[in-house]
């Protein structure tokens, strides 16, 4: 019998064999595209001529439609926040040229200067009287966080400077997750929703891009330092900012009930290519117990699956993961050291959903043949599918000017292997 997209989901995150693989390229903040190859995809199938939102703009990723999220066979819808990370809402969508003449949508709220060297400066919560937040080098593809840290006065650092950007959502919020998460359930695909305020020290977030005039400590390097050396600090900030998302996380089920079925809870790294970036043992002395009250809480009053992002060389961290509650770990970066993906299944398949690891996004996809890119489709696919446990998606987001060729291949590869051609 064939499933819906919810069900197909349903079952993978059961760890159900479901009747084919569920594939997710719109869902989140990790597993999207960049913009100019969705605008590729658009032309490639022949679909209405239309300018592409990009409703991410730190990574300036493109919304998929239904149209093409048809043609490409897409099983999971995205359930955003109204806010991008830069502060602003999305609404009143207007045409913006990118250096290399690209014309998109952004959101009306989305303002911008250019510097010296002809970079694109972008500003929190659309107020150019505020020091700007991001840039996008000339001819660049995404924006890179501009670190504007003051300096750091032990004496006088307080744990809620660091909590200036969590607190109870306004009603509008909860009236758009409600919204959109009814918008999400008509379409018949599996809902992944991306509440927020869940992840505990994410390097993206950190800076706080959608702030005006962030404290406390808001340089990348200094927060690593910090977790070591001001650990007493961090742990209120993380005990703080726990105690706030319980609350949220509350007050949203009351308005979205078990419509969605996967919530992104965590995209806090903690791998490199090669190793990880803290310890078993750090990890499960500073992150693990809140992660765990956050998905215990999660487990105890819902049926959502919670969402982890680590990109990295980190299955010496699954077995924690596990521990910690989450049901899912994305996005599978079977390129780094010890991710062989045979092992992984085989190790922790019973255990964890492996969203993602279904291409390598670094050199396969980008610099492969199409041919290259069907046969490592088909191994991971033969590889992660068996049992459930497994939704297609590659190693992170798909980004700029990868060849359309090769995206096509890829979709294409998924369907053969689910014998649907």
């Amino acid at each position: 019998m064939t499933m819906t997209g919810r069900e197909r989901l349903d079952a993978a995150l059961a760890h159900r064999q479901p009747d084919r693989i569920p594939v997710d390229f719109n869902g989140t903040a990790v597993t999207g595209m960049h913009v100019k190859c969705v605008i590729g995809l658009r032309e490639h199938y022949g679909l209405d001529r239309r300018l592409v939102k990009v409703h991410e703009p730190y990574q300036m990723l493109g919304w998929i439609d239904d149209d093409l999220q048809t043609v490409l066979g897409i099983d999971v819808e995205g359930v955003y926040g109204p806010d991008t990370m830069f502060g602003y809402r999305n609404e009143n969508w207007t045409p913006w040229r990118m250096d290399d003449g690209t014309e998109v949508l952004m959101s009306g709220n989305f303002k911008t200067t250019k510097d010296d060297n002809d970079d694109t400066l972008v500003y929190p919560g659309g107020d150019r009287s505020a020091p700007p937040s991001g840039r996008l080098p000339k001819n660049g593809f995404f924006f890179d966080t501009i670190i504007r840290q003051e300096p750091v006065d032990d004496a006088t650092l307080d744990p809620e400077d660091n909590l200036q950007e969590f607190g109870p959502l306004p009603e509008a919020t909860l009236d758009h997750f409600e919204t959109e998460s009814r918008r999400a359930g008509a379409t018949g695909r599996g809902i992944i929703a991306s509440f927020g305020g869940t992840a505990l020290g994410d390097i993206a977030l950190v800076p706080a891009p959608g702030l005006k005039h962030p404290k406390g400590i808001r340089d990348v390097e200094e927060w690593y330092v910090s977790t070591l050396t001001r650990r007493p600090y961090v742990h209120n900030v993380f005990e703080r900012q726990t105690e706030i998302a319980l609350g949220n996380l509350a007050r949203l089920h009351e308005r979205v009930g078990d419509q969605v079925q996967a919530a992104f809870i965590c995209g806090t790294d903690f791998g490199t290519q090669q190793s990880t970036f803290c310890s078993v043992a750090a990890f499960r002395e500073l992150y693990l117990p809140y992660y765990r009250r956050i998905n215990d809480w999660i487990h105890g009053h819902t049926n959502w699956r919670s969402f982890k992002h680590s990109c990295g060389a980190v299955r010496s961290l699954i077995p924690a993961f596990i521990e910690s509650g989450f049901d899912i770990l994305n996005p599978v970066q079977v390129s780094a050291a010890g991710m062989d993906a045979l092992r992984l299944k085989e190790e922790f398949g019973r255990d964890i959903v492996f969203w993602g690891g279904g291409v390598d996004t670094q050199k396969t996809l980008a610099f492969g043949t199409p041919e290259a890119v069907r046969d490592e489709v088909l191994e991971r696919c033969r590889i992660f599918s068996p049992g459930g446990g497994f939704v297609f998606n590659a190693v992170h987001n798909i980004q700029a000017n990868v060849p359309v060729a090769n995206i096509v291949a890829m979709f294409e590869a998924v369907r053969e292997f689910n014998g649907r051609d």
